[in-house]
């Protein structure tokens, strides 16, 4: 179990959640259980899959979350990019939250592969050595 408040990546994670939820607020009213909604829930599931895998009980789980955050920022993603597109948001807010999107997808893939790395370093001293 890892304690996710002491990773960067949570506190990103919950920077770009507060942007998209005063973002949204500034939606057409129309689109409060549209795409307003979708993006409110791509940005949790950012966050909160983050949080539940490094409660989960190996590495292997963990990293499994990681990936599924990593699906939801590129959903998020879509979602800024049609807001632009439907003029709900500014190209300035675009390029910010999407800049903060790979910004938080590159430390995603970072993580994963420090985890994949200590799994591999775990598993070559528990394997038995050949030859003995």
């Amino acid at each position: 179990m890892h304690d996710v408040t002491k990773l960067r990546i949570w506190d990103k994670a919950l920077e770009l959640a507060e942007k998209v939820y005063s973002l949204t607020a500034g939606f057409p009213r129309e689109e409060s259980y549209g795409l307003s909604s979708q993006m409110k829930r791509a940005v949790v599931s950012i966050g909160s899959n983050i949080a539940e895998g490094a409660g989960r009980n190996s590495n292997r789980e963990f990293y499994q979350f990681i990936g599924i955050s990593c699906g939801s920022a590129s959903e998020l993603r879509f979602q800024i990019e049609l807001s632009y597109r439907c003029s709900f948001i500014t190209t300035d807010q675009r390029d910010e939250l999407i800049s903060d999107i790979d910004y938080i997808l590159r430390m995603n893939f970072r993580l994963q592969s420090r985890i994949r790395s200590e799994e591999n370093d775990r598993n070559k001293r528990n394997s038995p050595r050949q030859g003995s």
